[in-house]
């Protein structure tokens, strides 16, 4: 049996410095929003035969220097061009940019969102974050709410929060570092891999808390709390690293093959499924311990 809550002192320094280094990354450099969350133009295109590769349209375009351009290529024979600009005469020179290259193009439909409309939007999806957080608190605690020794139902709550937000923040840093030096950009798919960690981090998580439960319900008096959560945390090792394997090879495939318009959701998933299981091994369970250490320290105090 690997002696996994020996290693927390290692897995806090770890976690608290990626934590700290993402936090100052997000004051320093910030995100790099997509018209998604700043405002911007949507052009739909559409062509005679086939759609041109993305590559070809944004060298048509180069000499515009579009701002925050992405091209998806739809049904129909059509391609979605997106940039940061709701000036009619910059509109009018994309389109043509497009015709002089490809003279059968056609435009179909021209759409703007507003920096007004952009903040909203912003907002309302930190807010979904922020309720999707605070509900699985609630769920949590009322779901171990029959487990309140040694270490009270709505700790285990506390301990999955912290996770989450351990994983939220290093995912949400690392996008800051790529955004600063890569020019990678956020908008609502990043929102949607998001709120995808936690609830993929959560499940794991459960998993290893209901096996602890489990544990203590069926534990003698001989065993401690923390060799309980020990244990529990071996018997689901193997199923929470193959789970992770699983989803992390397929996101990874998804990521190298799945064009651009996916590119940087994958990868957002990609790094908050790997943090998420380690956050699920050695952090969630890890905190329960250190809570009732404290709480067996203060207790020998008074």
């Amino acid at each position: 049996m690997i002696n996994i809550i020996s290693k927390t002192k290692y897995a806090y320094i770890f976690s608290i410095t990626l934590t700290i280094l993402s936090v100052v990354s997000l004051f320093v450099w910030g995100l790099k929003f997509g018209i998604d969350f700043t405002g911007g133009t949507l052009m739909e295109v559409s062509f005679e035969n086939s759609i041109p590769a993305n590559q070809e349209i944004e060298e048509t375009l180069k000499d515009l220097n579009l701002k925050s351009l992405t091209i998806q290529s739809t049904q129909n024979n059509s391609a979605l061009i997106r940039y940061a600009s709701e000036d009619d005469t910059i509109n009018q020179n994309v389109f043509k940019k497009i015709s002089e290259k490809y003279p059968n193009s056609k435009e179909l439909r021209v759409d703007y969102a507003n920096a007004s409309v952009s903040n909203e939007l912003k907002s309302k999806s930190l807010w979904a974050i922020f309720w999707a957080v605070a509900g699985i608190l609630a769920y949590i605690a009322w779901a171990f709410r029959k487990v309140s020794r040694p270490v009270a139902s709505w700790k285990y709550g506390i301990g999955a929060v912290i996770a989450l937000v351990h994983d939220i923040l290093i995912t949400t840093g690392a996008f800051s570092v790529l955004g600063h030096f890569y020019g990678i950009e956020v908008g609502i798919p990043f929102i949607a891999a998001l709120l995808t960690i936690l609830g993929f981090s959560v499940h794991d998580t459960i998993v290893v808390y209901d096996r602890t439960r489990e544990n203590l319900l069926r534990s003698s008096n001989k065993e401690t709390f923390p060799d309980i959560v020990n244990r529990s945390l071996n018997e689901t090792l193997v199923r929470s690293v193959n789970t992770s394997l699983t989803v992390l090879i397929t996101l990874l495939a998804v990521f190298i093959f799945g064009g651009a318009t996916i590119r940087d959701f994958s990868l957002a998933l990609l790094i908050g499924v790997f943090f998420g299981t380690y956050s699920s091994i050695f952090i969630a369970s890890a905190l329960l311990v250190t809570s009732y250490k404290l709480q067996i320290n203060y207790k020998s105090t008074k």
